[in-house]
């Protein structure tokens, strides 16, 4: 579950960056907030 949250905050901060240039920091933070949870992820399964 958390995966696929990490995965689709990963996929909108793409889409954010790329499509839509947005530059702001929100963007980043939803960077972070993915990888964070990503992060989160692998060491609960271990």
């Amino acid at each position: 579950m958390l995966g696929i949250i990490a995965a689709i905050l990963i996929v909108l901060w793409l889409l954010g960056f790329f499509a839509f240039h947005v530059t702001n920091a929100f963007i980043h933070v939803v960077l972070v907030l993915g990888i964070i949870i990503l992060v989160v992820h692998f060491v609960r399964r271990s």
